[in-house]
């Protein structure tokens, strides 16, 4: 007899507490990567051997170094272990911080900047979190890491430009070498240890032999496509905005009163279209929406960035755009992407999603140094158009969520029958099974889904 899995039940102490601090070590990781972006520029300009090109590269330099290291940090953490590769991760962080506030020169700032992004653990934590929780729980522990992410960002780029104005931007990045330390107090002292010998989480992590299939999935590469793109207009537009805030006579120390309203706002302004999205079923409409949406945002700016009141305009229709799309995109590639194959998925997106913050950076900084701000503008209008031009085939999606159900103890002979049995249940679409790694993936309509039939089967064989 096996333990009966609860499809409804809450998660345990013990989850929630791995779960809550796993995201509170990723929150505050990004939450110091993302301090520094709306202030790097104006302090770049004061920094011994600055030029445009190079301003801009250190502000996106990070997600060159950690778009390199990402697959990599995952599969080492498989080999070595998720809370010893987190550590060295945050190690590496806090050195990167401590390289960037003792620089007096560009090129300081560039190689500590770099070195922030190698620490690259997204992928272990990832994989932790699957280690600490329940299949049932999986998906839920996973949104609330993700989530965290978008928390940061905004907690950031409204902080970044109040706590510069107080210690300055050398005393940014030694707050943000002490907020590496208290991560790893926390991946120390208070995540869970997992389990010495662990199952294969297919959904979680990344697994080598499955590259070729993302990458050769026509739908996968343009939700790729599109997390490159939109990283690489927001990395190039903070090269410029923050300059040009300035110059319209807004002082530094106050740029927090246009990023912290426009951003709640803008969030919001996107709640009722991501419901539309989701619960409506309309996705595919309101995401070419928003992408229309952050060209038109990118073209108001490149028109009207000379004055104030143009600036807060259209950079709130910037955020809008952004922040529709960087919440449906994640739930696209989940859509999309097969039970088993979403670990490798996400990997892969996220390398795109850090590569394309690494370009923008540069490409940014160099239109501005050649171009002006027009031109930064530009550029980010016409990727945001290819991006568009490459959506307007993507399929519908299917709006299935993934179920993870565990057939720890069932014989093969009895696991084929339970999956046999669950595709019968309406709302069950599709069935991958591993019983190698001893899960059974699920593919599930969760407003067809009938719970109670799926939860009286497992009961049952459960039993057995």
């Amino acid at each position: 007899m096996t333990k009966v899995q609860d499809i409804t039940s809450p998660m345990t102490a013990s989850e929630k507490r791995a779960t809550w601090s796993l995201a509170g070590i990723y929150a505050l990781r990004m939450l110091g990567l993302f301090l520094i972006m709306p202030v790097l520029s104006l302090f770049a300009e004061q920094l011994e051997g600055s030029t445009p090109s190079l301003i801009g590269l250190s502000i996106g330099i990070y997600g060159i170094s950690q778009s390199i290291l990402q697959i990599p940090f995952g599969l080492w953490s498989d080999r070595i272990g998720r809370k010893k590769i987190i550590i060295i991760g945050l190690i590496l962080f806090f050195i990167g911080s401590v390289v960037a506030a003792v620089s007096t020169t560009i090129y300081g700032v560039l190689a500590g900047r770099a070195i922030q992004g190698s620490g690259a653990i997204a992928a272990p934590i990832m994989a932790l979190a699957a280690d600490l929780t329940q299949e049932v729980h999986r998906t839920k522990a996973m949104a609330l890491i993700g989530v965290s992410i978008g928390l940061s960002f905004g907690v950031a780029i409204a902080a970044g430009p109040v706590i510069a104005g107080l210690i300055g931007v050398h005393g940014i990045f030694w707050l943000i070498g002490l907020l590496a330390i208290l991560a790893i107090l926390i991946i120390l002292f208070i995540v869970p240890n997992p389990p010495q010998q662990s199952k294969k989480h297919r959904d979680a992590q990344l697994v080598p032999a499955q590259f070729s299939y993302v990458l050769k999935s026509a739908d996968l590469l343009r939700l790729n496509y599109g997390i490159f793109v939109l990283h690489i207009i927001l990395t190039a537009s903070f090269v410029v905005l923050p300059l040009l805030m300035r110059d319209a006579g807004l002082l530094p120390a106050l740029h927090w009163k246009v990023y912290l309203p426009v951003f709640i706002i803008s969030m919001a302004a996107v709640v009722p279209f991501v419901i539309l999205a989701e619960k409506k079923r309309k996705m595919k409409g309101v995401f070419i929406g928003a992408i229309v949406v952050l060209v038109l945002a990118d073209i108001g700016l490149m028109l009207f960035h000379g004055t104030l009141p143009g600036i807060i305009a259209f950079l709130w229709l910037f955020f809008c755009g952004f922040n529709l799309l960087e919440a449906t995109l994640p739930s696209l590639i989940s859509k999309t992407a097969p039970g088993d194959i979403r670990g490798t998925a996400m990997g892969v997106y996220s390398t795109c999603q850090f590569m394309g913050a690494g370009i923008g950076g540069g490409v940014g900084g160099w239109c501005y140094g050649e171009f002006g701000a027009s031109g930064v503008f530009l550029f980010c209008a016409a990727a945001g158009f290819s991006w568009l031009v490459v959506s307007l085939g993507m399929r519908p999606p299917k709006y299935w969520a993934n179920l993870l159900i565990s057939l720890e103890k069932l014989n093969e002979q009895d696991a084929n029958e339970f999956v046999a049995e669950m595709l019968k249940i309406i709302g069950v679409e599709e069935i991958t099974l591993h019983y190698e790694d001893a899960v059974a993936y699920l593919k599930v309509d969760n407003q067809q889904l009938d719970k109670d039939r799926l939860q009286s089967l497992i009961t049952r064989y459960a039993s057995t």
